[in-house]
């Protein structure tokens, strides 16, 4: 396969994608700004309820104004991560149509994480927006924010190869959905969504710490914060990059393992 070929189905797939998303513009957009915005709306909600009690002026380390400052900044962020493109593939392993994917000349994971490309490509570009703007009005730097959108999209993969790891459960299972259920709960807690990871106990850090979910939400949010300096920053863009080379590894064996056990029969 030479390179302009390569690089022509991926931009189209793109581009299909994106079409694809912003077919029904309204549901688009009302679905990125509920999804946004309601676990921020919840964190506000608790932030200003455990404050208003006057019994302490932090939770955890965290005074009330960072706790909001987190909870607004994770906004940019935590709808780059993912999506349901995992379920795409259990319902193309559960209903036979993965054999189409299978007779195209790339793969069907591949494919269907190029497809998802075009809409994260969006909605990064309104983060990047919204992004660029609070900084000229703010102390907050553009070079973190970019800083910040890189260790984000490198969770989108690593969120993206997890699932698709994940997906191959519905070679054994009719109905695998409750395993991508569950790891989405999962996710979302321990991505620094629900709420800022600096508030576990420190005997229970580790739970979040040992797993790469918090290159999701919580590491660029910190990472734009300026909470983080550059020695650490270095650091976790290296752990990032890593646990995504493993990932791909662990994702081509399991891949290559489990495709034999692929009936194709549909239901």
């Amino acid at each position: 396969m030479n390179l302009p070929h390569a690089l022509d189905w991926r931009l189209a797939a793109i581009k299909n994608g994106m079409q694809d998303a912003l077919a029904y513009r309204i549901n688009f957009v009302v679905e990125l700004v509920f999804s946004a915005l309601t676990p921020v709306a919840v964190q506000l909600i608790l932030w200003q309820a455990y404050f208003q009690g006057g019994t302490s002026d932090r939770l955890g380390q965290l005074t009330h104004a960072e706790l909001i400052q987190y909870s607004l900044a994770s906004l940019l962020f935590s709808q780059i991560r993912g999506g349901n493109y995992d379920f795409t593939l259990i319902e193309m392993i559960r209903n036979g149509t993965l054999s189409i994917g299978l007779l195209r000349p790339v793969g069907p994971v591949e494919f269907t994480y190029f497809r998802s490309f075009g809409e994260k490509a969006f909605v990064t570009g309104i983060a990047l927006t919204a992004g660029v703007v609070t900084c000229a009005f703010t102390q907050y730097s553009v070079v973190h924010l970019l800083l910040g959108m890189i260790v984000a999209w490198l969770g989108n993969v690593i969120a993206y190869v997890f699932g698709s790891i994940l997906a191959t459960v519905a070679f054994y299972w009719e109905n695998a959905f409750a395993v991508l259920i569950i790891k989405n709960t999962v996710v979302a807690f321990l991505s620094g969504e629900v709420i800022p990871l600096t508030l576990f106990p420190e005997k229970l850090s580790f739970l979040w710490q040992s797993l790469p979910f918090y290159f999701f939400v919580h590491a660029p949010t910190q990472i734009f914060l300026g909470k983080w300096g550059n020695d650490q920053i270095q650091i976790e863009l290296f752990k990032a990059v890593v646990w995504l080379v493993v990932l791909l590894f662990i994702h081509q064996w399991v891949w290559k393992r489990n495709i034999h056990k692929y009936q194709a029969i549909g239901g």
